[in-house]
């Protein structure tokens, strides 16, 4: 064999293996997944849509998905005066990380933390430590339980629809750091924070091109609808090396292999709601006008029912 030819088979076994060392991919002996973070994670969307792509990728495996995303939360245990009018500061992660751990015993944790983390505000070094802080805690506090810990940046701030002056930038900072912990100390972190901002940027130039403002991915700057919240659930997907999702606007058409996709994600949503509402009672939350859940095993015996009727929309699958 030639030599150049014998080296250049030698680097691609090498890139390959190495490609193999850094799977993303969900180990096989994972369960349960959690999600912590504000009141985006609360609203989940993102997770809903995580949760059906898996379910549909995933037919013969029996994954938990533990939705404990708390409105208003921080990691930074800071909070601005007068928040909620003065009727409640924010709550802070420290206050409940450990009950939610022990009780939900995950495998594999998703954490958003940012968007609230810098109250708001212009950028300030303070506040800035108190996130690298929280996160860095954060970070320490679930891997020392085994788990397996993925960050994701925060979303991008609108500050067209949000009028906070200045708090994209703040947010880029936010979002550069946990990149660099990426980088610096090979921690799992998926970036939703740019994608978002360019998709944004995109769909403004538009709008100002024929002198609308007619476009937001968060009508208040901070909570995205729907396409930003699919925006977050394919970057998650693209990093576990689902690479087809980028090709789909939205959930439904990436499952379209499912003749009632549509029905199926109604279903996991619908699960996945009532199941957040029960584990945010039964953990515990100092947040105001969260609905209180059903008691764990009420709510668990409603969810084995929404499962079988998935099971049946999955099994039409496989009979096509």
């Amino acid at each position: 064999m030639h030599k150049a030819l014998r080296i250049s088979l030698f680097f691609i076994i090498v890139l390959l293996s190495q490609l193999c060392s850094y799977s993303q991919k969900i180990a096989s002996n994972t369960r349960r997944i959690l999600f912590l973070g504000n009141s985006i994670t609360w609203a989940g969307m993102y997770v809903n849509d995580v949760e059906a792509y898996l379910t549909v990728q995933y037919p013969g495996r029996r994954f938990e998905f533990i939705n404990v995303g708390l409105s208003s939360e921080t990691v930074s245990g800071l909070s601005e005066p007068g928040h909620a009018g003065g009727s409640f500061p924010r709550p802070d992660l420290h206050e409940r990380l450990g009950r939610v751990l022990e009780q939900t015993k995950p495998d594999l944790v998703f954490a958003c933390y940012g968007m609230n983390d810098g109250i708001y505000m212009s950028f300030d070094t303070g506040r800035f430590q108190k996130f690298k802080d929280g996160i860095n805690w954060l970070h320490e506090e679930v891997v020392k339980t085994g788990a397996r810990l993925i960050h994701l940046t925060p979303p991008d701030y609108d500050e067209v629809k949000g009028k906070s002056r200045g708090y994209g930038a703040v947010l880029d900072r936010y979002a550069d750091w946990l990149l660099g912990r990426n980088r610096l100390s090979e921690w799992e972190v998926i970036d939703i924070h740019y994608p978002m901002k360019k998709y944004l940027a995109a769909h403004r130039k538009v709008d100002s091109t024929f002198k609308l403002d007619g476009f937001a991915l968060a009508a208040d700057g901070v909570h995205p609808g729907e396409t930003g919240h699919w925006i977050m659930a394919r970057q998650i997907l693209l990093y576990l090396g689902f690479k087809d999702v980028a090709r789909f606007p939205g959930i439904t058409e990436s499952i379209k292999q499912i003749p009632d996709a549509e029905e199926l994600v109604k279903l996991v949503a619908k699960r996945q709601n009532m199941m957040r509402d029960s584990w945010l009672t039964a953990t515990g939350h100092l947040r105001p006008g969260i609905p209180v859940g059903l008691p764990l095993n009420e709510a668990q015996i409603k969810s084995d029912e929404l499962t079988r009727q998935i099971e049946v929309l999955l099994q039409k699958k496989s009979n096509n």
